[in-house]
């Protein structure tokens, strides 16, 4: 099964991902965690600048859909945290990914930039770096997610949303 979390930037992809692989992990220890900053700094794509152009992120977006392709042809679990805004490749994983699940986690672009936890926000709003996803790069939520959690409010219980995101992937 692969669950995919998909958000803008500091929506708590990689703290929800991190909590739901703890809950797994030790029921199926076949579960991986594959987070999207891992994957640019493994691949070495976390470097330049035009590694974060739409077509930088085109690249990334779909090397990752292939390692979580590979890892599930291997009936391994995987976790996968990733802004993930190509439509075309959320409906690729659909279509070829095992028992997809995916969960876009909502924030808005208010409480984003207030939070601003990578300092992207705020240099983005004024012009001073360019390639932001939901600020001069288009963000679109995903279409038809399997589940959306809110995670708007300041100190929700990340832990709390990973257990929900786990009984309902594993209940379909």
């Amino acid at each position: 099964m692969v669950i995919w979390l998909t958000g803008l930037a500091g929506s708590g992809k990689t703290t929800v991902g991190r909590h739901l692989y703890a809950l797994w992990k030790p029921r199926a220890p076949n579960t991986v965690l594959v987070d999207g900053d891992d994957i640019r700094r493994i691949l070495g794509l976390d470097d330049e600048d035009r590694d974060y152009t739409v077509e930088g992120r085109r690249h990334v977006a779909e090397r990752i859909h292939e390692i979580c392709a590979w890892l599930d042809g291997q009936d391994i679990n995987v976790i996968c945290c990733t802004i993930s805004f190509f439509p075309d490749v959320q409906e690729k994983n659909r279509r070829t990914l095992s028992r997809y699940f995916e969960v876009y986690i909502s924030v808005p672009m208010d409480v984003l930039r207030r939070r601003d936890a990578k300092n992207l926000y705020g240099p983005a709003m004024r012009g001073e770096i360019s390639n932001v996803v939901g600020v001069d790069l288009p963000f679109t939520p995903p279409a038809a997610p399997d589940m959306v959690i809110d995670n708007g409010a300041d100190g929700a219980d990340l832990r709390s949303f990973a257990a929900r995101i786990l009984d309902k992937a594993l209940a379909r």
